[in-house]
């Protein structure tokens, strides 16, 4: 039996104002009623995630970390904005229910949305995890090919074309994520350096630009529970965290996913960051084969988005790490960061020299 995705206790110092909430929601957003307890989820390093419990509901809210200051990474009015222009155009989303732009009810931006139940894959569950191969390659497709369908939206019609400004995208990010590790930076890691420079280098021809998740990975999407066992099923229901959607090159996207999919072959440290080296999951080069295939678009240039995705992990992994050294977190977790920091870039290193994935 696979245990649901369950919040537990707030972690200290990231308590929620609750008389706070509820007067606000008593005036802003009636159809909530009373919040009568509040529980914190606890995967993910970003944005903070909370279940809302009302006598007859539950709602999911979510607001930035305490003492984060990087707005991109972190700007609750756009994932709000994201998921009300895919109401009617995507269905495996959450409803939003109200954004709140000030400070003044919890300190920080927020935003509140319905609650879908199912069962998310964290790296963590990997040792116990006991799903047939059969099982766990099912899962594995579906992941892909949601993402195709993510990328296939018709982003005039949708309206999604107002969230970004496809022309020189895959050259923004590369300048601005390497600009956000100079800012970050905390230890002199040369393969950083190194990689840096080489995507500067190496920019492809851009693809035409559709609708991005940015952060699409097994842990960020809701699959489907046997009744009986509790296992996944290949059937998704829903994908969370759009904070970072944007319009571009969606082999950017693709090169994200690639990044966090681990391998049996790949070193422990890298392992933890996902549960794909287990039996029977695609391998990165079957990820990029399936992709292709349902696609139709032209991924020979796939190692510098493959390359790309290693680098922007390891810069998020050290913004958060700084801000944990700076002692704006006191999550415990923040402060292991470091040796994944430095295994990505080798990572990446390692690929830029050998040519694979």
């Amino acid at each position: 039996m696979i245990s649901p995705d369950l919040p537990r206790s707030i972690r200290s110092g990231e308590e929620l104002d609750l008389p706070k909430l509820n007067a606000f929601l008593q005036a802003n957003a009636p159809e909530v009623s009373a919040v009568l307890d509040i529980r914190q989820f606890s995967g993910g390093f970003s944005n903070l995630t909370y279940l809302l419990q009302t006598e007859s509901q539950e709602f999911v809210l979510r607001r930035p970390p305490f003492g984060a200051t990087i707005k991109g990474g972190h700007d609750m009015g756009r994932e709000f904005r994201v998921l009300s222009l895919l109401q009617g155009h995507y269905s495996k989303i959450p409803r939003p229910v109200i954004y709140d732009e000030t400070a003044d009810v919890l300190g920080a931006p927020f935003y509140i949305m319905t609650r879908i139940t199912g069962v998310i894959l964290r790296a963590s569950m990997a040792p116990t995890l006991n799903l047939a191969p059969e099982r766990m390659g099912q899962l594995s497709e579906a992941l892909v090919d949601n993402l195709v369908a993510i990328h296939a939206l018709d982003i005039n019609t949708t309206g999604l074309s107002q969230l970004g400004k496809p022309e020189g995208y895959v050259q923004r990010q590369v300048e601005g994520w390497i600009k956000r590790y100079q800012n970050a930076e905390t230890d002199k890691i040369p393969a950083m350096d190194s990689t840096g420079n080489w995507l500067l280098q190496n920019y492809p021809t851009e693809q035409a630009p559709a609708f991005l998740h940015n952060d699409y990975k097994f842990d960020n999407v809701l699959f489907a529970a046997d009744e009986a066992t509790g296992e996944p099923l290949p059937v998704i229901k829903g994908v969370l965290d759009w904070e970072m959607a944007t319009i571009g090159d969606p082999l950017m996207d693709l090169g994200a996913t690639l990044a966090y999919w681990s391998e049996a072959g790949d070193s422990p440290a890298y392992k933890n960051f996902n549960l794909t080296w287990l039996p029977g999951n695609l391998t990165r080069q079957e990820v990029v084969r399936r992709y292709a295939g349902k696609s139709g678009r032209d991924l020979s240039n796939i190692l510098f988005y493959y390359v790309f995705g290693l680098y922007k992990n390891a810069v998020i992994a050290q913004q958060i790490y700084a801000r944990w050294k700076q002692g704006h977190s006191q999550d415990a977790r923040f402060g292991h960061l470091l040796p994944m920091i430095i295994e990505l870039a080798t990572k990446a290193e390692t690929s830029i020299e050998t040519g694979l994935l």
